[in-house]
């Protein structure tokens, strides 16, 4: 685990997930100067370095056009947004950690170990815990159904103690992965542990926070004035089935393929409620603990 996390001024870096991820764990979050960019050079070069790597990959556009010249990089690109960061996790772990360092001149990896050796570095042993508590916040109370969150509910047994007393409660703290809103991590009213909530209705497929945008701004578009959970996913559904149908012809339809976060390739048994005809969400309950520091 990091004793300090190095950081510029941008708004993202300043967010209550990133400063509350960092007090719940004892991470010093430190702010370089303003307005002094040569301060970011230890990780612009990286930058650099993995920029270089990219261009390995099919549909890199390069650094300019006149570098990329009559290369076709949409007709060449071929990989998904997950296969991409797949791709960019093992350039990192493998090839950049493995290989000599010209001003290190030895692996980086070799250079971690010896540090790691060297100081009494705290380790993360709970890798899920640690996960959720740098996904985004957001802030619900809770209702007689449970959460309702951008016109999806979450429910599960569990609520039910914090249901009955719902009236002299505060907002709940929740926290929720973009890439998977079939599910939300709700802190207890004590700050102890987080409770997973899925979907209230079984049987809902997992999408991502950008297929969810775009679907309420397509019913929207056709004038409806009140938005509801069953149209959302009905709407992802009709969305993936246009542009799969589509991602081979034109260059946007690809791109928003690739956004989707790859799951449509793991069928699972589909709920007929609705007729998705898309997979289900896998249903967890689970607790996970918070590190009070």
């Amino acid at each position: 685990m990091p004793g300090t996390i190095y950081v510029d001024n941008a708004a993202e870096f300043h967010s209550e997930t990133l400063v509350r991820g960092c007090e719940q764990h004892g991470i010093l979050l430190t702010y370089r100067p303003v307005a002094t960019p040569h301060y970011g050079g230890i990780v612009e070069r990286l930058i650099g370095t993995m920029m270089q790597m990219i261009h390995e990959v099919p549909g890199t556009t390069f650094s300019n056009p006149v570098e990329r010249g009559e290369y076709d990089s949409d007709g060449r690109s071929c990989l998904t947004l997950a296969e991409l960061e797949r791709w960019f996790a093992l350039a990192i772990v493998g090839r950049y950690h493995g290989e000599v360092h010209g001003k290190l001149l030895e692996p980086p990896i070799a250079k971690w170990l010896c540090g790691v050796n060297s100081s009494k570095l705290r380790e993360v042993t709970q890798a899920d815990a640690f996960f959720i508590d740098f996904l985004p916040i957001i802030h619900r109370r809770i209702t007689r159904e449970g959460f309702r969150v951008d016109h999806i509910s979450y429910f599960c047994n569990a609520l039910h103690p914090w249901i009955a007393e719902r009236d002299s409660m505060d907002r709940f703290t929740i926290r929720r992965d973009p890439r998977d809103l079939s599910r939300i991590f709700v802190l207890d009213p004590k700050g102890t542990f987080y409770l997973e909530v899925p979907c209230a209705q079984q049987g809902r497929p997992r999408i991502t926070l950008f297929e969810h945008r775009e679907a309420i701004a397509t019913l929207r578009e056709q004038g409806r004035l009140q938005v509801d959970e069953a149209a959302i996913f009905r709407a992802v559904a009709a969305q993936r089935d246009l542009v799969k149908a589509a991602a081979a012809r034109t260059r946007s339809a690809r791109r928003r393929l690739a956004r989707t976060g790859d799951i449509s390739q793991n069928p699972a048994p589909v709920d007929q409620t609705d007729g998705l005809g898309v997979e289900d969400f896998r249903p967890i309950t689970a607790l996970y603990p918070i590190t009070n520091w």
